[in-house]
């Protein structure tokens, strides 16, 4: 991956809002929306341009898609992912997010257990 492409990725507040959850585990597009509070529309074109620059992964699960962060990573995104979880201890913005995140998690658990090819629990707290 080329640097300045992931330096494209980054000045963009929303992908690194997207980038930084991704960093805490896989989440469904629904629950992105929840977090950062934006239209579906608006998450999807960015998790669009985050998978199009290698940032981003996606994996379907019945209706749902699921993204995460890459699981092959070149030094300089993992550099870059490293200095992003760095800063992001001193801006509320991203502090706001991990708290939000943390309340939806009995609603995100059903992600873990679908790596383990079992069937959702709570997949009907998902509206995409």
């Amino acid at each position: 991956m080329k640097l300045i492409a992931i330096y494209r990725c980054l000045c963009d507040e929303t992908r690194l809002r997207i980038l930084h959850l991704l960093s805490v585990r896989p989440l469904c597009v629904c629950h992105l929306q929840a977090v950062l509070n934006e239209p579906q529309v608006k998450i999807s074109k960015h998790l669009a341009y985050l998978k199009a620059q290698g940032m981003a992964e996606s994996r379907r699960h019945q209706n749902w898609m699921i993204y995460s962060l890459p699981r092959q990573r070149g030094p300089e995104l993992e550099a870059n992912l490293r200095c992003l979880q760095d800063c992001v201890a001193t801006e509320p913005i991203f502090k706001k997010d991990r708290r939000a995140l943390a309340k939806l998690k009995p609603d995100c658990d059903w992600i873990e257990t679908e790596t383990k090819r079992t069937r959702p629990t709570r997949a009907s707290t998902c509206d995409c």
